[in-house]
């Protein structure tokens, strides 16, 4: 990880938006809205240990560090995990882009949010752009080094 995850105001932020366990980009959304000069992005986590994958995931950053508002969620020692950025959005445009989604299609959820077509394939899911491949790579490839134990003995 080469950004500093703040875990002090990840938790802060965590409280004030009443942030919800596996809804990281909702977390991430809500915590953009409310944080001045917040970058929204949405990329992989990693962590040693189950599900020894890239998770997808959402956080903002301010002033290039990492405030993760889903943090207290994620029963993992927070100088263990490692970001993997695919996509930034500032909070202008990603309020436009939600906005317009829940225009067009009320019934869906309007996060995450991939971009145009044609995406590219990473894991089971064909979404996301050449970004989200390659920073899908760079996490998997972590992953690999991290859990190479765990995953040789299963």
């Amino acid at each position: 990880m080469s950004k500093l995850l703040d875990e002090i105001r990840s938790k802060q932020i965590a409280k004030s938006i009443k942030s919800k366990a596996n809804k990281p980009f909702n977390n991430a959304y809500k915590a953009a809205l409310i944080t001045e000069g917040a970058i929204y992005v949405q990329g992989f986590l990693v962590f040693a240990g189950q599900p020894y994958q890239p998770m997808e995931h959402g956080w903002i950053e301010l002033n290039e560090v990492i405030i993760d508002p889903t943090l207290p969620h994620i029963q993992k020692n927070p100088q263990e995990l490692w970001y993997f950025t695919a996509q930034t959005l500032t909070v202008k445009k990603l309020k436009a882009i939600v906005e317009e989604s829940q225009e067009d299609y009320p019934e869906d959820d309007p996060l995450p949010i991939y971009g145009k077509t044609p995406y590219e394939y990473y894991g089971d899911v064909m979404l996301g752009g050449q970004d989200y491949l390659t920073a899908f790579q760079a996490a998997k490839a972590k992953c690999l080094e991290i859990n190479r134990l765990n995953v040789d003995n299963n």
